[in-house]
C-alpha cells in the first residue's frame, strides 16, 4: 500500500467502517470537488465501486489520479451536464451497463451562487432550479428500476439549512433546497415498498475550497461561529461520514428523514 493509502486507512479506522458498502455501486453527482469529492473519497475507502458525474472535467483529474497505485478502486468519472436531462439519462445508462446496477445514489450537485430577488428572471429561475433540484428527481428516476430489481437501494439528497434559517441573498437556491426535503419524503413513501430508502442531508456552513474562495470573509466566519453551538468550522469529510451511514445497511430502518449537520446552528 502507498504511504497515502496507509494514512487514509489509518484515518478510516478512527471512524466508522461499513462492511455492507464493500463492492456496492455508488453514484455521486457533483463529485469532483467540495463535499462531493470527500463523499467519493469516503466511499472509495469503504471499497465501494464509485461513479462520479460532474461537469468539471479538470477538477476530477487529481481526484482520479489519487487512486492510481492505491488499494482502492479508481472512481469511474463521466463528464455530464446534469441540467441536460438526456445527457444525465445517458450517463446513468452508461453506469448501469458498466456495473450492472446502482446500490446508492448521492444527489450532491448544486450551485449556491448569490442573487437578489430583483435580479431573478424566468430564465435564471429555471437555470437555478435545473442545477439545484430538477436533476435530483431525474437521477433518482433513472436508478429506481435497478434498485427495484435488486430489492434494495439508498438515495441520499443534499439539501441545506439555508431554507431553515432562512438565508437571504439567494432566494431561488433556498427555494430549491426546501423543495428537496419534500421530494425526499414523497420518494421515500413511493419506493419504501421496494426496500428503497430515501433520506436527506442538510449541511450548514461547510469549509470547502469554493466557500473559502468566494464567501468566507472573516466577518462571515465570525457570524457563522456566533450562531453555531460548536465553535469551529465544519469540514466536508464530516458531511461525507453522515452520507456513508445513510448509505450503509446500518441505517436500514431509516427513510424519509432529514439530517442536519451544522454544529448546532438551527
Amino acid at each position: 500500500m502507498t504511504e497515502e493509502g496507509r494514512k487514509s486507512k489509518e484515518l478510516q479506522t478512527a471512524f466508522g467502517s461499513y462492511p455492507s458498502l464493500r463492492d456496492r455501486v455508488v453514484v455521486v453527482t457533483g463529485g469532483a470537488s467540495g463535499i462531493g469529492e470527500k463523499i467519493v473519497e469516503q466511499f472509495a475507502e469503504q471499497e465501494s465501486r464509485v461513479a462520479v458525474l460532474d461537469i468539471q472535467t479538470e477538477a476530477s483529474v487529481p481526484l482520479i489520479k489519487e487512486y492510481r497505485g492505491s488499494n482502492y478502486a479508481k472512481p469511474y468519472f463521466l463528464h455530464c451536464d446534469l441540467t441536460d436531462i438526456n445527457a444525465l439519462r445517458a450517463s446513468m445508462q452508461d453506469i448501469l451497463n458498466r456495473f450492472g446496477t446502482v446500490d446508492v445514489l448521492v444527489n450532491n450537485a448544486g450551485n449556491d451562487a448569490r442573487h437578489s430577488v430583483e435580479e431573478v428572471t424566468p430564465e435564471s429561475w429555471d437555470s437555478s432550479m435545473a442545477v439545484n433540484l430538477k436533476h435530483q428527481f431525474f437521477a433518482s428516476q433513472a436508478v429506481i428500476p435497478a434498485m427495484k430489481k435488486a430489492g434494495r437501494g439508498s438515495i441520499i439528497n443534499m439539501s441545506s439549512i439555508s431554507w431553515v434559517i432562512p438565508s437571504t441573498g439567494l432566494p431561488v437556491y433556498v427555494t430549491a433546497k426546501a423543495a428537496i426535503v419534500g421530494l425526499t419524503r414523497t420518494l421515500a413513501h413511493e419506493l419504501g415498498g421496494n426496500n428503497i430508502r430515501v433520506n436527506c442531508v442538510l449541511p450548514g456552513a461547510i469549509m470547502t475550497e469554493r466557500q473559502k474562495r468566494l464567501w468566507f470573509t472573516e466577518e462571515y466566519q465570525a457570524e457563522i461561529l456566533a450562531n453555531q453551538a460548536i465553535k469551529r468550522m465544519i469540514l466536508p469529510e464530516e458531511v461525507a461520514r453522515l452520507v456513508l451511514f445513510l448509505a450503509a445497511d446500518d441505517s436500514s430502518a431509516i427513510t424519509s428523514q432529514s439530517y442536519v449537520i451544522d454544529a448546532g446552528w438551527v
